[in-house]
C-alpha cells in the first residue's frame, strides 16, 4: 500500500501552487478515496464471511467434524462430462466366466 505515498503538503507549499496543479491533487485525493473505500467493503464482507465460516466450524462449537459444512475453493476448475459419463469398467460379471444360478425351494 506504501508505494506510491504522495509528498507532505502543508499550508505554505500548498498557498504556492497554481490552481490547476491543486485541483490534480484534488482529483488524485478523490481517486484514492473512491479505491480505498472498495478495497474496505470487500476486505468487511470478507471478514463477514470469515467469521460465519468460523462459527460453522466443529472445533469451536465441540461437535463432529462430519456436520461441517464442506468447503469448496472458488477456483475450481470445472471437470470435463465426457469422463464422469463413462464408466472404466462394464458392470456386471467378468467376460468368460460361467454364471452360476441358485436352485429355488421346493
Amino acid at each position: 500500500m506504501g508505494k506510491n505515498q504522495p509528498q507532505k503538503l502543508d499550508r505554505k507549499i500548498l498557498k504556492q501552487l497554481a490552481t490547476e496543479q491543486l485541483v490534480e491533487i484534488i482529483i488524485k485525493q478523490g481517486k484514492s478515496i473512491e479505491m480505498l473505500t472498495n478495497r474496505v467493503v470487500e476486505l468487511e464482507k470478507e471478514i463477514e464471511k470469515l467469521k460465519v465460516s468460523r462459527d460453522l466450524d466443529s472445533i469451536r462449537l465441540w461437535k463432529a467434524p462430519s456436520g461441517d459444512i464442506l468447503k469448496k475453493t472458488e477456483n475450481k476448475q470445472q471437470e470435463k462430462p465426457e469422463e464422469n459419463q463413462t464408466p472404466k469398467r462394464k458392470s456386471g460379471g467378468q467376460g468368460g466366466h460361467r454364471g452360476k444360478t441358485r436352485k429355488g425351494f421346493g
